[in-house]
């Protein structure tokens, strides 16, 4: 009885989907930063770059990412975690890798304007599969906030069988 009231509550009204449907989302063109982007990316920086090996980078907590109680939401570790993650991994002139797996430890909590370092390091690497560690540090206190473990994959271009 109570799940049905949930799933009532979270239903939308015809008014609220056709609304929804007549959403036009502009493509991005080559150069410019998407909605993604400008929203969960802006404010990072890249400190220190090893290609292949390490990438530190630096980011202040801000309003936007933070949860109801002033702290970085989880979310947004998880999404710090894959993008600089995927960084160290990234190959100049090959595809994108694909995140196939992300296990985080949040240790503790970073609070609104904190200054967060945020260090990857690759872990290995076997064919097209990569592994990294993302650690997100305090950089004034130099507690760990969050740990995550981050495998990728790439596909090699010739390899994919064509259908």
């Amino acid at each position: 009885m109570e799940m049905r009231k949930v799933n009532k509550s979270l239903e939308l009204t015809q008014e609220e989907s056709e609304s929804v449907s007549q959403l036009v989302i502009p493509a991005k063109g080559y150069g410019e930063s998407s909605f993604y982007e400008a929203f969960a990316l802006r404010g990072i920086r890249l400190d220190r770059v090893e290609p292949g090996v390490l990438v530190v980078c630096s980011f202040k907590v801000p309003p936007r990412l933070a949860d109801r109680g002033g702290n970085l939401a989880n979310g947004a570790i998880a999404n710090l975690i894959d993008i600089v993650g995927a960084a160290v991994a990234y190959v100049p002139g090959h595809p994108l890798n694909v995140s196939v797996d992300i296990s985080i430890s949040y240790i503790s909590t970073a609070k609104l304007h904190d200054e967060l370092e945020i260090t990857s390091r690759m872990l290995g690497r076997v064919g097209g599969c990569s592994g990294t560690i993302v650690i997100l540090r305090n950089k004034t206190t130099g507690e760990i906030i969050a740990e995550g473990r981050h495998s990728l994959f790439r596909s090699h271009v010739g390899l994919i069988p064509k259908l």
